[in-house]
């Protein structure tokens, strides 16, 4: 049947519908956040491994500052 489970005309598909789905605006935003979900995975495995209790120091994932107050 198939090699492998993704092949490359399948990741062309899902990228398509997830193009359709969310728009070219916001997938920018969704990878990033799955790219700062698997960092932040990958951080909390390699403190496991070496037995540190102090996990490292990053901001939580789609926070962002917020605008100076305007005073009128």
């Amino acid at each position: 049947m198939g090699e492998g489970l993704l092949q490359p005309m399948h990741l062309v598909v899902i990228f398509a519908i997830a193009l359709l789905v969310f728009g070219p605006k916001k997938l920018p935003e969704l990878g990033r956040g799955l790219g700062e979900a698997i960092r932040g995975f990958k951080d909390s495995m390699k403190s496991g491994e070496t037995g540190s209790a102090n996990p490292p120091e990053s901001k939580p994932a789609g926070e962002r500052p917020e605008p100076p107050a305007k005073t009128s």
